[in-house]
């Protein structure tokens, strides 16, 4: 699913569906500041719109407050190294010139993320604020967001400093990919 939604909307959306994404894109010359603001808040919307739909696809209210308290050491740092991971893979691939396979990669890396770490790898705000707005199983208790949030965010930031010393270009503004 995911392949086909960067595949399908990667060119209206900068191939971004992700605000720590972004902010790694803004944060490189990828992007102008209201670019990756406009991005993020499409993003977050977007997100939010696509909790609704299942939830109403499913008999539920169309926003309906996850009840699933998901904090722990463990959790946080799953969503570190998932976020740090998704970071290295979607910019290594584009400073290795290989855009093309950033969804294929960006869809294996999140199936495996999901298997290999302990929160199941939200690694995404967006979907962390939207998933706290349904009581399903992929719920989670909007007192657990704010955590997995920064969480998320710390692992960018992470991943960005990598990707600084592993592609000493990156930061550069005539590098807009």
């Amino acid at each position: 699913m995911l392949v086909a939604i960067i595949l399908a909307l990667g060119s209206v959306s900068g191939g971004q569906l992700n605000p720590a994404v972004t902010l790694v894109a803004w944060m490189t010359g990828g992007l102008s500041r209201s670019e990756a603001l406009t991005y993020a808040l499409a993003q977050l919307g977007g997100a939010i719109l696509g909790a609704a739909a299942p939830n109403v696809m499913f008999g539920l209210g169309a926003f309906s407050g996850a009840a699933q308290s998901r904090s722990g050491w463990e959790l946080w740092t799953s969503e570190v190294v998932a976020t740090f991971g998704l970071v290295l893979v979607i910019f290594g691939l584009v400073r290795s010139g290989r855009l093309t396979a950033v969804p294929f990669a960006v869809g294996a890396y999140i199936a495996a993320a999901i298997l290999f770490t302990s929160s199941t790898a939200f690694a995404n705000p967006a979907a962390t604020v939207a998933r706290s707005l349904t009581d399903t199983f992929a719920g989670i208790a909007p007192r657990s967001v704010p955590m997995f949030v920064i969480a998320e965010f710390a692992g960018a930031a992470l991943g960005l400093a990598a990707l600084r010393m592993l592609f000493p270009s990156i930061g550069s503004r005539t590098h807009r990919d």
